[in-house]
């Protein structure tokens, strides 16, 4: 075995976690997946050339007969049949994953991506509270005594774990001197320690698959699952996956994707911050139509992101498989009773539309909003656990539908401008201080928020955006000025000079790189952050 450690294991319990045999499959599987992998991604960045060089993308013509064919996904096993509320979060520390887990939701995502800072202690941490939680013995002491346990009188989720992207290393595992591919490490140590036991349960192992930008990385991922099915000596088919369509390529690829994922296929879920971010990403420098509005008047009513939703749930249903609702970023202030009333009635709409347009289920992010998510789908669902069989045969979506930016409604402002600032520095200071995400004026922010604020700026730049509220344009020197500004106002809220100069002035200069580079752009925020995280 030639895979190694650079960090030590600091999470008590972590040898067993970080067994011999664990690391060998986890190199295993580095080794016989790691080339198509950097294929794949190498093969993202001429798909986005291309696409910004036309301003379009397109349904794939060779895939035709996919799309036409008449197949549907494998049969779902019954502890996935009701997913009407998912709850997500990171499994660390334990405190989070036992709340998640007692909150009465019908899934718990169990998010090592988006919602965790991979630090070394997060990730072993992660893996530790989700072995404890697949043997029911998941406790935690807080320092004040008080005990966190699992509770014994309701049935607890559904645990669903999702793994980083393609993209993500893992720099504290080196194999041949290289780092370790991140997802691999993640679903790699998970499934190794917990797959047999969850599959005698009938509880697993499940996933949900992040990143995805074409359906060959989909079957990239249908391959591993295959593999370590028979490696571990499991039924073909026993691992089930929901893929989160949160890049645009692969909201033109959807059947596709289940086609390639048939075998091991659950479902698809609205991933609608991210998949803004890979909007704009991908049409970075296309010109000013595709120059979306604030991000807070971005909202999921918007004609392109109806076209998006809409077309996701008449394919899952199609082929038989689970359409899944995005996260809605307002949470509730228990501190503030106006604010959680004025928070609990977006929640309310939003999932109310989606129970309308015939998702299965959706995802809230705290435990407060479980009750709200699920009245709104028992008013459509009833007693039924999903409503696959509602065909959306009226919908029809073409690729201008689903790249019709130039319908959005709503202004670029100043005020917009400086907060995106703001929350880029902010939240790129949390997840350097080893939280992925953070309430930030009563909206959750992950690294999907984060990564659209960011992108937004430096997109306006490239295009000269004119703001509507003070009519300047948007250039280098003004975001300059409005950053220094925002970080002071940061530094002021803040307080504590030693945390301001550890993580926000590190974020800070992490932001100002990304956004001020106009002959650079940095496809993910989190890759320099990394180089700073411990």
């Amino acid at each position: 075995m030639t895979i190694t450690i650079t960090e030590p294991y600091m999470v008590d319990g972590a040898t067993e976690i970080l067994s011999d045999e664990a690391l060998a499959f986890v190199e295993e599987l580095h080794r016989r997946f790691v080339g198509t992998r950097d294929e794949l991604l190498e093969a993202r960045r001429t798909a986005q050339r291309d696409a910004a060089a036309s301003g379009r993308l397109d349904f794939l013509p060779d895939t035709q007969e996919i799309r036409d064919g008449d197949w549907t996904v494998a049969e779902h096993p019954d502890s996935l049949q009701d997913r009407r509320v998912e709850i997500t979060g990171p499994p660390a520390p334990a405190k989070m994953a036992i709340n998640a887990l007692n909150s009465g939701a019908k899934v718990w995502l169990a998010c090592l991506e988006d919602a965790l800072s991979p630090t070394w202690f997060n990730l072993v941490d992660a893996q530790k509270n989700l072995y404890e939680a697949a043997r029911g013995t998941l406790r935690f002491t807080s320092p004040e005594g008080k005990e966190y346990t699992l509770r014994d009188d309701v049935t607890l989720p559904t645990v669903v774990v999702r793994p980083r992207g393609w993209h993500l290393p893992e720099k504290h595992l080196q194999i041949d001197g290289s780092p370790a591919v991140g997802a691999l490490v993640d679903f790699g140590l998970h499934f190794f320690h917990n797959a047999k036991l969850l599959h005698d349960q009938s509880a697993g192992p499940y996933y949900y698959l992040p990143k995805i930008e074409h359906h060959q990385e989909a079957k990239l991922w249908d391959d591993v699952f295959s593999f370590a099915e028979e490696r571990l000596a499991l039924p073909h088919g026993s691992v089930r996956a929901t893929v989160l369509i949160e890049t645009i390529p692969a909201g033109f690829q959807m059947d596709e994707i289940l086609y390639a994922l048939r075998d091991h296929a659950s479902g698809l879920n609205a991933g609608r911050w991210d998949y803004l971010f890979s909007l704009i990403k991908y049409f970075r420098a296309s010109g000013h139509e595709f120059v979306l509005p604030d991000r807070a008047e971005v909202g999921m009513t918007q004609p392109f992101m109806r076209a998006y939703t809409e077309l996701l749930v008449k394919t899952c249903h199609r082929r038989g498989a689970f359409a899944m609702g995005g996260m809605a970023a307002f949470i509730p202030n228990r501190r503030e009773p106006d604010v959680t009333e004025k928070a609990i009635g977006k929640v309310r709409d939003d999932k109310s539309r989606e129970a309308g347009d015939g998702f299965d289920g959706s995802w809230v992010a705290h435990p407060d909003l479980v009750e709200i998510c699920r009245e709104e789908f028992d008013k459509v669902l009833g007693d039924r656990p999903n409503q696959v069989d509602r065909q959306r045969d009226d919908v029809q979506v073409s690729p201008e539908d689903l790249l019709a930016v130039e319908k959005a409604e709503g202004d670029v402002t100043e005020a917009g401008v400086r907060m995106n600032l703001y929350v880029a520095v902010y939240y790129t200071a949390i997840w350097l201080s080893g939280n992925g995400a953070v309430a930030i004026h009563n909206l959750m922010e992950d690294a999907a928020t984060a990564e659209i604020s960011r992108s937004q700026v430096w997109q306006q730049i490239r295009n000269s955006t004119v703001t509507a509220d003070t009519g300047v344009t948007v250039t280098a020197e003004l975001v300059e000025r409005l950053l220094g500004e925002e970080v002071e106002r940061l530094r002021g809220e803040i307080g504590d000079a030693g945390t301001f100069a550890k993580y926000f002035e590190p974020a800070a200069g992490v932001v100002r790189e990304l956004v001020l580079d106009a002959d650079h752009y940095e496809d993910f925020l989190t890759t320099p952050a990394y180089e700073l995280l411990d």
